[in-house]
């Protein structure tokens, strides 16, 4: 596990809501894969928008996600995310994201990204490959 964690707030707004006035799931899975960019940004000290251009790369994409919802968020709530990089391998990593609504756990969720670039046999296609040591040493 890394020791840097990325935090941010969010109020709930009604568009993010099912007509109950709850977040509707999937808004979640954007949160995280916005919260997952905002986390790399901050780790390697570029813009999101420099990340493919600075590491050559086209990015990091999800190849698996699984989020285990403990309690809902309402409009009107200011819900906390924290994410950090649970497991760096050679060419994929796992980024945790816990959601706190008041300080109780309301989703935690783990996505599984690959670093990626495009294959130079064949460039429609993605290949995943070694993420570098000193971008894995920005985490901690």
């Amino acid at each position: 596990m890394t020791s840097f964690v990325f935090r941010r707030q969010l109020i709930i707004e009604w568009s993010h809501c099912d007509p109950a006035g709850i977040v509707f799931n999937p808004r979640f899975f954007e949160f995280f894969d916005t919260s997952t960019w905002l986390l790399f940004g901050a780790a390697v000290g570029v813009t999101v928008e420099q990340i493919a251009s600075t590491f050559d790369i086209v990015g990091v994409p999800l190849v698996d996600v699984r989020a285990e919802f403990h309690r809902p968020a309402r409009f009107g709530d200011t819900i906390e995310i924290a994410s950090h990089v649970s497991e760096f391998r050679r060419s994929s990593l796992d980024v945790t994201h816990r959601t706190t609504v008041g300080g109780d756990l309301a989703v935690e969720a783990v996505e599984t990204r690959v670093w990626a670039e495009r294959d130079k046999s064949d460039p429609e296609k993605l290949k995943a490959v070694p993420i570098p040591t000193a971008v894995i040493a920005k985490f901690g």
